[in-house]
């Protein structure tokens, strides 16, 4: 049996993960796919949180561009990412996922508060986490919701999932000459500005040496042979992949 590298994971997705075609709003498709993805594995006997943004249905620059105040513009992101989360928890439970949504901003209704330890537990008992409402903090993104709860409930690494097979000097739908990184330290990504996640999530995981994986979600191979210590995407560490 191959060994796992990483036991306890926390997948990051933007919101456009869950967008159709438009590049906006839910599809139920969409949720189904990433469920499947994570379905492979739990069956696997990893961990899994999960921590989803909010751009397919709201993008605060957009407010702010109109005037909006910035803590009201984050505020209905956050608010937005639960959305998200319960269109996610739908498809993960419609294949037999047992699921969680805790939430940063309190709403009893349709999810649990964010609690550490009770997180902690859930994902001992095997069931899927996803954490919503971003911090609970107007100003701080979803990637440092991602950074922060990763390093809460002590995962192994913190995998952004995109719709690219890793990180690139340029974009390589614009740029077919674009240079793919197969490994860079945490400097390297911030002096390049490469974009990757933004500078407070990747200071937070140099802070504590938590290693960021970035790879394509949608290849059906990446994130479990990513599991299993193969090359794949681009890894962001303080050593040398």
């Amino acid at each position: 049996m191959e060994s796992i590298k990483y036991h306890r994971i926390l997948l990051k997705l933007g919101g456009e993960a869950l967008a159709g075609a438009s590049g906006f709003g839910i599809d139920p498709e969409q949720a189904a796919q990433i469920a499947r993805r994570v379905q492979d594995v739990r069956e696997m006997g990893v961990d899994v949180a999960i921590v989803i943004g909010a751009g397919n249905l709201w993008r605060g620059r957009e407010g702010l561009n109109s005037g909006m105040d910035r803590a009201t513009a984050d505020y209905m992101g956050m608010l937005a990412t639960i959305m998200n989360a319960l269109a996610l928890m739908d498809g993960m439970e419609s294949i037999n996922l047992v699921t969680r949504v805790q939430s940063a901003i309190e709403m009893h209704t349709v999810a649990e508060p964010y609690i550490r330890r009770r997180a902690i537990r859930h994902l001992e008992k095997g069931r899927v986490v996803i954490f919503g409402g971003g911090t609970g903090n107007p100003y701080f993104s979803t990637d440092t919701a991602a950074a922060l709860r990763a390093m809460e409930i002590d995962a192994d690494v913190l995998i952004k999932a995109t719709k690219v097979d890793g990180i690139y000097d340029c974009d390589p739908k614009k740029n077919p000459g674009a240079k793919k990184f197969d490994h860079l330290t945490y400097i390297e990504t911030l002096n390049r500005q490469l974009e990757v996640m933004d500078s407070t999530a990747i200071s937070l995981c140099m802070e504590n040496k938590l290693p960021i994986l970035v790879l394509n979600l949608w290849d059906e191979s990446a994130l479990r042979d990513a599991l299993l210590g193969k090359h794949v995407g681009t890894l962001v560490s303080d050593g040398e992949g």
